[in-house]
């Protein structure tokens, strides 16, 4: 994106580039058909399944100021309004932590206040929220994000280790406040009785860790060995709802002799109860409001503003990412402007401003890039086929296929060259028709496999549209009117869910990759090297490693730490933002720039596993005696495994080639993009140097199980 900085020139650029597309991405919607509803789907869990819970959250830290129904309309308002108007319609909008925790801040300030109190604190809210429009419509009007770029790795990853932290700090209260006493309940009732609220904290244990564990169960389901692809598909994509569907279920079975609120379940008024609609009109409050608290609405509306400029804007950094292969334009600039009209629209009407999240948003790319790839895949199928029953040779193949892939192609006058997939298969399949002979020849499935070369060789493609973003925002919508089915949901499930989002945000953070192996004994480094890693592994130090990730550690807890006080915690996204100029000046008087390149890459760089070979003496040195008899015995019958050699029968080849399994480790070659053909030894300095890569032979057999003529067996 180009840094421009004139008044204006930013958002005239994004809409100039976004109106040319603006009825293609209507269109192409539509000529989906339903399979648009897989994606749609997909991220309403996602949205609605959090949004909810912040909703239970704020009902709790405000005394039932906001509810899920307010948390609910916001997200379904701005998102309707950002998918009809909005820039980039892959953003995903919705009320995040940290807009939770920025109100739960305010609350706390005005509930203390005689001339405010918790009467005028939504009508001050509002003040709060416009001046957090004027700033944004600053910032967008001066080009502010195209800086955007400036926000490198180390920025995103403490904020989502943050945002992971306060997940989980709210699941243990919300847990831990299963065991006492409501504010809002009556203490006198059978429920809230000391063993009934020891009953309840422990079956809201089982509620809470069920959905935890099966929620992190089903989302591998994937890589289950039972079951279709597409079952198991299907329960990695919509398993975590339907946990909260079973644990919802579960919590009903203890019906006899129960007292009523056992367990504890959401609370939240009826959108069409008596006084539930009074927040919808507390624009007619906000004159009521002191001028002081007026003007003193400037201070956490400048943090909501810095928060909103960052998390909005990461958020459609990461939803456009440049493995998507986007074509159509990006719309920073004047999405923030939007986001400035959104935030003042809630204001006025008493609901928390929703602004675009994590992981939702490029979770709704990742999903239509499925989409497409399955369209895609489909018609080129057919129509490779189609050439095979015809004996098409390799270039009427080909042309019949490129024919086919514009054909589902969207041209604009900006975007990439298409079929660059198409191009590598060609490419690929006329060298191996060549090299055969069959150049000339029909084509079949010996020189085309038709299934594995379009899997293998299709390009990345999004199905960039508005339909499902704005049939998502409208089913979030719907959950408003389904109030009285959510109350059903017991608390201690929200807790669960909380504490999976938690857990959910750690894999793929690189950060909390280097926290964990700081607490990696240094004997045990190499495995690290024995599966997929990130290559900083191989390239720095590890004193630099251990440096670097001790500054982001306390520089999060510093952040984390802010939190908890009462009035200064509103600073939280003004410490956030002061990461740009400490990597950009700081880092760089500590760290050389080559390790900072590393360490701060723009894009997750992965190296893959190096074998690593070692003999029975070298593992006996950090193995005890109890861990060799673990790997030498079974667990259920404690029986000594036996190594067996393949049976030979009168079918088997007797080559030695043909013997050997082409997956033995000794067939297989370790490789690194930057450690080529290496074994790794661990060293004697390995403690102190941390991982060290040495060229060595190959060894030899493994000598376990042999003795030399002076040495006794033990």
């Amino acid at each position: 994106m180009e840094e421009t900085f004139v008044p204006f020139r930013g958002i005239k650029n994004d809409l100039k580039g976004r109106l040319k597309c603006y009825k293609q991405d209507w269109t192409g919607g539509f000529r989906a058909g339903f399979r648009i509803l897989a994606p749609t789907t997909y991220i309403f869990f996602a949205s609605a399944i959090p949004v909810i819970s912040f909703g239970e959250q704020l009902e709790r830290d405000t005394n039932g100021a906001l509810t899920a129904v307010q948390t609910l309309a916001s997200t379904a308002l701005c998102g309707i309004i950002h998918s009809i108007v909005g820039g980039q319609p892959l953003l995903i909008l919705g009320v995040a932590e940290p807009t939770v925790l920025m109100y739960t801040f305010m609350f706390n300030f005005a509930k203390d206040r005689k001339d405010l109190g918790e009467k005028l604190f939504l009508a001050w809210t509002g003040w709060v929220c416009a001046w957090t429009a004027l700033l944004l419509f600053l910032l967008s009007i001066l080009g502010a994000c195209s800086i955007i770029n400036r926000f490198t790795r180390i920025a995103g990853e403490l904020f989502g280790l943050l945002i992971a932290m306060l997940f989980m700090q709210q699941a243990i209260r919300g847990v831990v406040e299963e065991f006492g006493i409501p504010q809002r309940e009556n203490p006198n009732q059978m429920s809230l009785q000391p063993s009934w609220r020891f009953g309840n904290g422990m079956f809201a244990l089982v509620l809470s860790f069920g959905l935890l564990y099966t929620g992190l169960r089903s989302r591998k389901a994937r890589s289950w060995r039972y079951g279709s692809g597409s079952l198991r598909g299907f329960i990695a994509d919509y398993g975590v709802p339907l946990m909260v569907l079973v644990w919802t279920a579960v919590s009903y079975i203890p019906v006899n002799n129960v007292p009523r609120g056992i367990p504890r379940r959401l609370f939240s008024p009826n959108p069409w109860s008596p006084g539930a609609y009074s927040n919808w009109t507390i624009v007619k409050e906000m004159l009521d409001v002191p001028p002081l608290y007026i003007v003193g609405a400037f201070i956490p509306a400048t943090m909501i503003a810095v928060l909103y400029y960052f998390d909005h804007s990461v958020a459609s950094q990461l939803a456009q990412q440049k493995e998507f292969n986007l074509k159509k334009p990006p719309s920073y600039h004047y999405d923030l402007l939007l986001l400035g009209f959104l935030t003042i629209l809630c204001g006025l009407i008493g609901i928390p401003p929703s602004n675009g999240v994590i992981p939702q948003s490029p979770m709704h790319t990742k999903s239509l890039a499925t989409l497409k790839h399955q369209l895609l895949r489909n018609k080129l199928v057919s129509t490779a086929r189609k050439s095979l029953q015809r004996n098409s040779n390799l270039s009427q193949l080909y042309r019949n296929m490129q024919e086919a892939y514009n054909e589902m192609q969207t041209p604009l006058v900006y975007q990439m060259p298409p079929a660059l997939g198409l191009k590598e298969m060609k490419e690929s399949t006329i060298e191996l028709a060549s090299s055969s002979g069959y150049i000339d020849a029909p084509v079949d499935e010996t020189v085309f496999d038709v299934d594995k070369d379009i899997d293998d060789l299709l390009p990345v493609e999004v199905k960039e549209q508005r339909l499902s973003n704005l049939l998502q925002a409208l089913m979030v919508g719907g959950c408003v009117a389904a109030m009285p089915l959510l109350k059903k949901i017991p608390t201690s499930v929200l807790w669960g869910y909380f504490a999976f989002m938690a857990i959910e945000n750690l894999p793929g953070n690189q950060f909390w990759e280097r926290i964990l192996l700081l607490f990696t004994a240094p004997s045990r480094r190499y495995k690290v090297l024995e599966e997929n890693h990130a290559t900083f592994i191989e390239t720095v130090p590890f004193k630099s490693i251990a440096a670097f990730t001790l500054f982001q550690t306390v520089y999060l807890l510093l952040c984390f730490g802010i939190t908890w006080i009462p009035i200064a915690g509103v600073l939280f996204p003004l410490l956030i933002m002061l990461l740009v100029p400490a990597r950009q000046y700081l880092l760089p008087k500590f760290f050389k720039a080559v390790h900072l390149q590393d360490l701060d890459a723009a894009e997750y760089e992965e190296a893959p596993a190096i074998s690593y070979n070692m003999t029975f003496e070298e593992r006996a040195i950090d193995i005890d005696g109890g861990e060799i008899l673990d790997e030498m015995i079974t667990r259920s019958r404690g029986e000594i495994r036996h190594s067996q050699s393949p049976k030979i029968t009168s079918s088997t080849p007797t080559s030695l080639e043909d013997k050997r399994s082409p997956h033995s480790p000794s067939m297989q070659r370790a490789y690194s993009p930057r450690v080529r053909e290496l074994r790794v030894e661990r060293s004697p300095s390995l403690s102190g140097k941390g991982l060290e890569v040495k060229k060595i032979p190959s060894p030899g057999p493994s000598n376990l199980g042999q003795s030399s003529n002076g040495s006794s067996p033990c």
